[in-house]
């Protein structure tokens, strides 16, 4: 990712940006103020949002940038992923504003997560295919202040380059001891970190969690890590759960073979948690967050679990497996039920790439939140309106409850119905908090990935709840 920096003058950069409002006048002094002049007037540049008017002379470029109006933090981001699609072919620039303070923040912030690249496995690129930029410099008069302020955004441009890092990792690197072990390195930060084997999963009894892994020669993992923003303070504020299959073949009921291969990405949810619990000890979050991800690999064989088989959570309740690519909500339930019967917290967030039905729903543009407690529901949905990472809240209800009772056991895998399919695992999930828990649940199925690219995100994982989730933490009181 590119490197940003604050300076209080331009150390004589050959590439100059100069950000321009829509409908101000651009004043350009010096020596090529008339060359200026006459080139922004004959591209009829006015500032428009995503437009530009690039002028070479010999002392090099200067490009003119519109900024359009910008109203939010995430509108300065957007720009930010515009101007390093315009520089990446350059070594380093310089960018002249008139803004300033958190406006002049989130445009640099918004450069930083647009250069993220996952490149480590290509041998044969050569070096003019792959982007240039190393270093851009925010000419400001107050620039000591600003690059104080900008390492909070700093340490979640961290956040959202390792999750995407984790995500983007095959899943023949990135298996559940392997994600374990670099959950295990974030200790450094603070972070106390605990890792549960098999053996101690067996002797909890998360026998849901189990019956997803059972069919893999890679055991699985459930990882614990706390950040005690308030030292003084034994109660955790939030938890955090997170879906962690490392890859997801769909075991005996198994997925097409079309497409599969982006199931190395079912463990998002479980990356993001983790990129969230980074973030938080690099900004020194003040509060206590605790977040625990189940960690597994769903795969066909001799010992997999078979559709029609009976386990018995660590809750007790007992569970038909009708589908067993309907494993997501049973790593998920076995871990919810373990951070409120150990740690008695009373606000629960979960994130899994869990149904098909969300994302069909929402595509591309919202991940789906369900949850128990309205105030906190609205709490995220603003926080991710503000990050940019927008949420739709879907419904449950007791109809939708009822479609997932069991004839032979308390409940059942998969619904009675092919309708509502994400309601209905968020109904499953709700069988598993307490009594008195706030609990919301991130359906994130479709927003896990970018297809294309974006001006904020290349192509491939996204990252998508560390800048949401980073929010709302950052907004409790």
């Amino acid at each position: 990712m590119v490197e940003i920096a604050f300076a209080p003058k331009d150390a004589k950069h050959e590439v100059k940006v100069f950000l321009c409002p829509e409908g101000k006048k651009v004043n350009v002094e010096g020596g090529f103020a008339d060359v200026y002049q006459s080139a922004l007037k004959q591209s009829g540049f006015s500032g428009k949002k995503q437009t530009f008017c690039r002028v070479y002379t010999d002392k090099g470029q200067t490009i003119f940038v519109g900024a359009g109006k910008i109203k939010t933090d995430f509108e300065a981001q957007e720009l930010g992923g515009y101007l390093y699609k315009l520089l990446k072919d350059e070594e380093q620039a310089a960018v002249f504003s008139g803004d300033e303070g958190n406006t002049l923040l989130n445009i640099a912030f918004g450069i930083e997560i647009a250069s993220y690249r996952f490149d480590k496995y290509f041998t044969q690129k050569k070096a003019d295919e792959l982007p240039k930029l190393e270093k851009v410099s925010f000419i400001a008069e107050d620039a000591k202040q600003l690059a104080q302020e900008y390492k909070k955004l700093a340490a979640l441009a961290n956040g959202v380059r390792f999750a995407r890092d984790l995500c983007n990792e095959p899943a023949n690197v990135l298996n559940p001891e392997s994600f374990a072990k670099e959950a295990e390195r974030l200790s450094y930060l603070g972070l106390d970190v605990d890792v549960l084997n098999l053996k101690d999963l067996r002797k909890l009894g998360m026998n849901m969690l189990l019956s997803v892994a059972q069919g893999s020669v890679n055991e699985p993992k459930v990882v614990i890590l706390k950040w005690k923003g308030k030292p003084k303070q034994k109660e955790f504020d939030t938890a955090l759960v997170g879906k962690g299959v490392t890859f997801d073949s769909g075991g005996i009921s198994l997925k097409p073979g079309n497409g599969m291969w982006d199931m190395k990405g079912d463990m998002t949810g479980a990356a993001v948690m983790v990129s969230v619990m980074k973030t938080a000890a690099l900004q020194k979050l003040p509060q206590n967050v605790i977040a625990a991800v189940g960690l597994v690999e769903n795969m066909p064989s001799g010992s997999a679990t078979r559709p029609g088989d009976i386990v018995t959570s660590m809750s007790g309740q007992t569970v038909e497996i009708l589908n067993t690519d309907a494993e997501g909500r049973l790593v998920l339930g076995d871990v919810l039920w373990y951070v409120q019967e150990k740690y008695k917290v009373k606000t629960v967030i979960d994130a899994a790439t869990l149904t098909g039905a969300t994302m069909r729903a929402l595509g591309n543009q919202y991940a789906g939140i369900f949850g128990n407690d309205e105030k906190l529901i609205k709490a995220l949905i603003h926080a991710g309106n503000e990050s940019g990472e927008r949420l739709w809240q879907l419904p449950i209800n007791d109809e939708y409850n009822k479609w997932m009772d069991s004839d032979v056991a308390d409940m059942k895998n998969l619904s009675s119905s092919a309708n509502a399919g994400g309601s209905t695992a968020a109904c499953f999930l709700q069988r598993f908090i307490q009594k008195d828990v706030k609990w919301a649940h991130l359906d994130i199925a479709g927003v896990d990935k970018e297809e294309k690219g974006s001006l904020l995100v290349p192509k491939g994982a996204t990252g998508f709840g560390v800048r949401l989730l980073t929010d709302y933490l950052n907004a409790l009181k």
